[in-house]
């Protein structure tokens, strides 16, 4: 009989692309149950569905005041989809439970009943929405208590670079492996150039926050002989943010905003650009930090990048040789990188982010999940 692994995740795991490449890894050790929001995925075995409308934090007023109260230990199972999750789960074995993000780690550790847990922590759960003063006040302490008291009782914990990593390990005392965001090796070449046009691209979420306007500020101080497209999923606001963005490309700046495409199509779909860009002003320590999926996203469609100043991507951008990073967080520094890159150098960077696709692909990452899980069932 195949091991029975249940991984959970606080997401709609459909739309999840990390815990789907982590799913397709556990997949080949076993039976793979999912405990999440959404619908069922493709790799999975069993699906325990949690609804959608239920938070994965103590959000209620009950929870609120416990958490005012620092009663920790009795808001380990409180959230409403935790409460749910641990009711699904009742009256199931499992030989490996896999707790995606540290919401997750009590209920993991609760359901396993002494099998192993695998906590993938992603980013710095402490700080994850500090920017936000509810959080900084009273979900932060309690993400806090939450790794302090499990991950010295988790087998294996991994997180989204060595950064965040180093973190864990100063703060938590835990060992912990590098699994990044990355996708996989895309069989693509880099696109002819265009006789006219330097063509910047960015894809993500129109959310605020991200400093899509300073990329459309930028975008019109570089003047003629530069374009740049959005591929943008809307935010939950009925698309009025996305709304002022448009309004705000008005005039001669030659900015286009497109629908979102899925995460597989976007590789080929982002092949016809140049140069893809991101510009974050550090709000938390995750995003001073960053290493995000955008930055594979642009190494698989053979792109030159420029992102503002980051330990992770700088070193990667610098290392491979894929572009050029700001100076610092504003639109003028962001112009003034892009100037930098004339069309030769556009032409070399784009075939450095060719050479190094492979490298930088997610074939990496997921043999480092296999090296988990043969530790964690070496019968296999």
């Amino acid at each position: 009989m195949r091991p029975q692994i249940l991984c959970i995740s606080f997401s709609d795991i459909k739309a999840d692309a990390r815990v789907l490449r982590q799913l397709d890894v556990l997949a080949e050790y076993g039976d793979v149950t999912t405990m999440g929001y959404g619908e069922k995925p493709e790799s999975a075995t069993e699906h325990l569905r949690i609804d959608s409308s239920l938070p994965s934090l103590p959000q209620t007023l009950a929870g609120v005041a416990l958490l005012g109260l620092r009663r920790y230990k009795s808001l380990e199972l409180k959230a409403p989809a935790v409460r749910a999750a641990a009711d699904l789960a009742a009256g199931h074995s499992y030989d490996l439970v896999v707790a995606n993000e540290a919401r997750a780690l009590p209920l993991a550790h609760h359901v396993a009943n002494g099998a192993p847990v695998w906590g993938d922590m992603h980013e710095w759960a402490p700080e994850e929405r500090v920017h936000v003063l509810s959080w900084r006040l009273l979900i932060k302490p309690f993400m806090t208590y939450v790794c302090a008291k499990y991950l010295p009782r988790t087998r294996a914990v991994t997180v989204v670079n060595d950064s965040i990593a180093r973190l864990y390990e100063q703060e938590f005392g835990c060992r912990t492996a590098t699994v990044r965001n990355a996708r996989p090796f895309e069989d693509l070449t880099p696109s002819a150039e265009s006789p006219d046009t330097i063509r910047l691209v960015h894809s993500g979420a129109a959310v605020p926050g991200r400093n899509l306007e300073g990329m459309i500020d930028a975008v019109g101080q570089l003047g003629p002989g530069y374009s740049l497209d959005f591929y943008l999923v809307p935010a939950r606001d009925g698309g009025k943010y996305l709304r002022t963005l448009e309004a705000l490309a008005t005039g001669p700046t030659k900015v286009t905003f497109h629908p979102p495409v899925t995460p597989a199509e976007l590789p080929e779909v982002l092949n016809a650009y140049d140069v893809g860009i991101f510009s974050l002003p550090p709000q938390t320590r995750n995003h001073a930090l960053m290493l995000p999926n955008k930055f594979f996203d642009f190494v698989q469609a053979r792109l030159a990048i420029v992102f503002s100043p980051s330990p992770e991507t700088s070193r990667l951008i610098e290392r491979y040789d894929l572009g050029a990073v700001t100076t610092d967080f504003s639109s003028e520094s962001l112009a003034a990188a892009l100037r930098q890159l004339d069309r030769a150098r556009i032409a070399k960077c784009k075939a450095n982010a060719h050479e190094s696709a492979l490298e930088l692909s997610s074939k990496v990452d997921e043999d480092t999940e296999r090296e988990i899980l043969q530790e964690l069932f070496p019968s296999r």
